[in-house]
């Protein structure tokens, strides 16, 4: 499919997809456009077999500077009722990326601010660019983050990080991104940072693809619940899943001292 403000690039020798947010021109401000196409490119991404790993960049000088104020207040407009339903969708879009099957890493540079990282903190891991600027910045304009961010990175950061960023809508650098646990690793610009991402997901590529999927299931179950819970989902997991053809060439490649070639049946 061909989007507005979205561009695929996959590489069938690692398996790894760059979705790539295509809107440099207005800094990867997030429109109409963006809340109605993610989801749909986030789908096509889970249903492509050909597809392993995600990763996410931007365009151009900025991750994403956040909601496009410019072209999104009219839609935020309305009774109580119609402005429910658009936040439950604006929400629905940002989790589509959470959802995904397939483990999405975010490379971020520049900018990330309010949705910014909201869209950040709904993949499974960040690395950042040297010069990358975070901000959970709608504080400062008079609302509460509302489609991810307070929801998804106290199980990242810890609560008073979170309330700390949250309540001032200050910036913080990556190097502070880093020593918070919002970013995994810090690059010199944004292309070692692209680079260093794609490694990484081909890495997870190269796996059985039952077994990342699973475990990225069993760590989201596990969010907030106690390890008796965890340790029952994840028997219950591997009671389903685990005999596979994967299975057997995992086994297979080890005695025969070669690299396991991994089908997802």
């Amino acid at each position: 499919m061909k989007y507005e403000v979205f561009t695929v690039e996959k590489d069938p020798g690692t398996r790894v997809a760059t979705l790539w947010h295509d809107n440099a021109e207005r800094r990867n401000a997030m429109g109409p456009a963006f809340w109605k196409e993610l989801p749909l490119v986030m789908e096509e991404l889970a249903n492509d077999r050909e597809v392993r790993a995600v990763v996410l960049a931007g365009r151009g000088r900025d991750f994403s500077v956040g909601l496009d104020l410019k072209t999104m207040m009219g839609t935020l407009e309305g009774g109580r009722e119609a402005l429910l339903e658009q936040i439950l969708r604006l929400q629905r879009s940002i989790s589509s990326v959470a959802d995904c099957p397939k483990p999405v890493v975010a490379a971020v540079h520049g900018y990330c601010l309010g949705g910014g990282v909201d869209l950040a903190t709904a993949c499974d891991i960040r690395y950042a660019s040297a010069d990358a600027v975070f901000s959970i910045r709608e504080t400062r304009m008079a609302m509460v983050a509302d489609v991810g961010t307070l929801q998804r990175l106290p199980a990242i950061v810890g609560k008073g990080f979170v309330a700390e960023l949250a309540l001032t809508g200050d910036d913080i650098p990556a190097s502070r991104a880093k020593e918070i646990h919002l970013v995994n690793e810090v690059f010199p610009d944004a292309e070692s940072t692209l680079a260093a991402a794609r490694s990484l997901a081909a890495r997870i590529a190269r796996n059985s693809p039952r077994a990342v999927t699973g475990t990225k299931r069993v760590l989201q179950f596990c969010e907030g619940k106690s390890v008796a819970d965890g340790l029952r989902y994840v028997a219950v997991w591997n009671a389903a899943f685990l005999p596979s053809k994967d299975l057997e060439e995992a086994v297979r490649a080890f005695l025969e001292k070669r690299e396991p070639e991994f089908t997802g049946e």
